[in-house]
């Protein structure tokens, strides 16, 4: 690797030999793992493969036992890093919604903005509805939580993280608490942050979604990366029987 300034060219995200363990139990054992700017990037692999492990590990909600984790080259598993100041930069959405059930739609995208980036009332609230109208939600911003459907909580949990200007996008399972009606709205605000240009990191066993929005899939098990490519390359010619057999059991939506 060159010392080019020219950062577009680096990995935004860049993992090296990534361990993580919970006693006696190892999830991660070894993983290394780069993402460029713009590039998206799905995670497959069965449960417990270290697919969400993973992806927490990139802003530190789970803590490496070894290894490193890069973030715009900057080393964010060192002791010296202000991981608060990472984590403005590193949006995620969880399998839950994780919003305030007293505040409305419109309130729970702007709380952030202003405790976290000191952004003014009137200011906070501009970005608020600019960005509930780009996952469809404009005319509920003055609804509570309980008065919306799970995937418009959703959306608004997606409304949240991008009001936040984040440089990369996480997510962690966003639909796999959904009813299956209500997936495509989530999915397809997924796909047009992907056409912009949004840096992501994608858990999920959306398969349709990941054949038709990855650059590049990577399939975990074990708490090891198998195997990793184009989406046409992962799902039409995968090389390792682990992989095989997975997709094997899997149908594409």
């Amino acid at each position: 690797m060159t010392d080019s300034t020219d950062t577009s060219t680096q990995p935004i995200v860049r993992i090296e030999n990534l361990h993580k363990s919970y006693g006696d139990l190892e999830v991660l054992k070894g993983v290394d793992l780069r993402v460029n700017r713009g590039e998206v990037v799905v995670i497959l692999g069965p449960s417990g493969s270290g697919k969400s492990t993973l992806l927490r590990c990139v802003n530190l909600l789970e803590v490496p036992t070894s290894g490193k984790v890069f973030f715009e080259d900057t080393e964010i598993t060192s002791p010296d890093t202000d991981i608060n100041e990472i984590r403005k930069h590193v949006g995620m959405v969880f399998q839950s919604f994780n919003l305030f059930p007293h505040l409305t739609a419109k309130r729970n995208v702007m709380l952030a903005q202003e405790k976290v980036l000191k952004r003014s009332k009137e200011e906070a609230e501009r970005v608020a509805m600019e960005q509930l109208a780009n996952v469809g939600l404009a005319e509920r911003a003055d609804h509570y939580p309980s008065q919306l459907s799970g995937g418009q909580q959703q959306r608004v949990a997606i409304a949240r993280a991008l009001a936040m200007d984040p440089h990369v996008m996480l997510f962690d399972e966003a639909t796999s608490a959904l009813d299956p009606e209500l997936v495509r709205g989530v999915l397809d605000v997924m796909k047009s942050l992907a056409r912009e240009g949004m840096t992501m990191i994608v858990v999920t066993h959306e398969m349709g979604f990941a054949r038709d929005v990855a650059d590049r899939v990577v399939f975990m098990d074990g708490g090891v990366i198998v195997e990793e490519g184009i989406p046409s390359e992962v799902f039409d010619n995968p090389q390792h029987e682990r992989t095989k057999n997975f997709l094997g059991h899997i149908t594409l939506k």
